[in-house]
């Protein structure tokens, strides 16, 4: 298979998850064509050729190993592949939801994105219609799209899951489901093969894989590079807390990349109760172990959802006489009241800031000025790319070397007087439109690692 023409690769987005799909495909615009571009370069200088020769041979090589009698496009430059498979999505009164292909993706490798946390109003029935989707709607919307592929004759199926769905139900304590396996299970006995998720809540949740596998995806340099901006990671009075004791080694990593100590929030939970809001969370004491007092403090969780834990948390460590709070998360779900309950904490100075990334779809969220977005369309595109050309993921799953570069770059920075890129501390008020983090960026100098 010639790795600049990936003419067998199809993204397929359920209802809502689109737009980060439509991101992922122009990423990947970019990889094929610098990858096509590298190569030609290379191969006219070994070969003293013209550059323009080269990418006419090459053309003319994908020519020959396609299905088609010619691939369509200019012969002398780079052929931009069609990824993206067009769909029908129809939504019936009674609630059923049909998909139906308008492509052909006989033989192709597909991967079917679905945001299951997208509680946005979402299209249907060639927009003629809106509905807002439950976790279960999107569920089964992506059950109805898989066998779609299928049908369709699709030679592999592969899930791009940022949210796993049900993965906070990965253990029992009494008569209760598994529902996280039974989920595993269900989307296995379709015939998907693979699932790409986003800092799984629980690595338990693969045990219940038979031949299914699971890459799971940590978006920690862009994290990183998003904190860069936002305090000034030098200072001496800088610290990495863990939340809790699930979240310790996400944040020991931190530490360990950004040389600063780390602090540990010990929470007793009552598992009797049900957290609803952040009014009502099941936390009973909390207790330090480390020093706040004086600090800026940056602590990674893997989502918020009611965001009841998290701000208990804040609220504890600025009592302990914190001096400012950065959080960052994978997954911003914010569900029930959760944006309304961080906005009074963000206008009575809890904290400073929140950074979460695009792999849920949010419209009003990213107005915020305490929140900032980070960008991993670059990480689903990567790992997509490398697995359907049947390459190697050392290099993207373990790129510490990478992630220690971008922070010595930021220090020779501050060591010549440039410091952070927008003020710190709960103080400051100016506000600036959310950027996201990759931006004119080459999408191949980012990747995720493996804790």
């Amino acid at each position: 298979m010639n790795h600049s023409d990936p003419s067998t690769l199809g993204i397929l987005s359920c209802p809502g998850a689109e737009f980060f799909a439509d991101q992922v495909i122009r990423r990947l615009g970019s990889i094929y064509k610098r990858r096509f571009d590298r190569k030609a370069q290379l191969l006219a200088s070994r070969y003293h050729l013209t550059e323009e020769l080269v990418m006419r041979k090459m053309n003319f090589d994908n020519d020959i190993q396609s299905s088609l009698p010619y691939v369509p496009g200019n012969v002398s430059g780079y052929r931009s592949p069609k990824f993206k498979v067009h769909a029908r999505h129809t939504w019936f009164p009674n609630g059923e939801i049909k998909t139906e292909i308008l492509d052909s993706v006989r033989g192709k490798d597909i991967y079917i994105f679905q945001d299951i946390e997208n509680h946005q109003p979402i299209p249907f029935n060639e927009n003629a219609i809106t509905r807002v989707l439950t976790v279960n709607d999107h569920l089964f919307s992506l059950f109805v799209t898989i066998d779609a592929a299928i049908q369709a004759g699709a030679n592999r199926i592969n899930l791009v899951l940022p949210s796993f769905p049900y993965a906070r139900q990965h253990k029992k304590k009494g008569r209760e489901s598994l529902t996280a396996a039974r989920v595993s299970e269900i989307l296995e006995s379709l015939g998907v093969e693979r699932i790409i998720t986003l800092d799984i809540h629980s690595k338990e949740i693969e045990n219940s894989f038979g031949k299914m596998r699971l890459e799971n995806l940590h978006p920690s340099l862009q994290i990183i590079e998003k904190l860069i901006e936002i305090v000034d990671i030098s200072s001496d009075d800088f610290v990495v807390l863990s939340p809790d004791t699930g979240a310790v080694d996400r944040n020991k990593f931190f530490a360990n990349s950004l040389h600063k100590p780390l602090a540990l929030l010990y929470k007793e939970r009552d598992y009797s109760k049900v957290s609803k809001n952040a009014a009502e969370s099941n936390i009973t004491d909390m207790r330090l172990l480390g020093d706040v007092k004086g600090k800026t403090v940056f602590m990674a969780d893997d989502m918020i959802g009611t965001g009841g834990t998290l701000l208990k948390g804040m609220k504890t460590i600025r009592e302990m006489g914190a001096a400012s709070i950065v959080c960052a998360v994978s997954l911003p779900l914010f569900s029930g009241s959760a944006v309304e309950d961080f906005d009074e904490a963000h206008k009575s100075g809890l904290f400073h800031r929140i950074i979460g990334t695009n792999a849920v779809f949010h419209r009003d969220l990213l107005q915020k000025e305490w929140y900032v977005q980070a960008d991993c369309t670059s990480l689903f595109a990567q790992i997509i790319s490398l697995l359907h050309h049947n390459r190697s993921l050392s290099q993207l799953l373990d790129p510490r070397d990478l992630v220690a570069k971008r922070i010595n770059r930021q220090l020779e920075r501050m060591a010549h007087g440039h410091g952070p890129s927008s003020p710190q501390g709960p103080e400051a008020s100016a506000s600036r439109p959310p950027r996201s983090s990759g931006e004119g960026e080459d999408p191949g100098d980012s990747g995720p690692f493996s804790y």
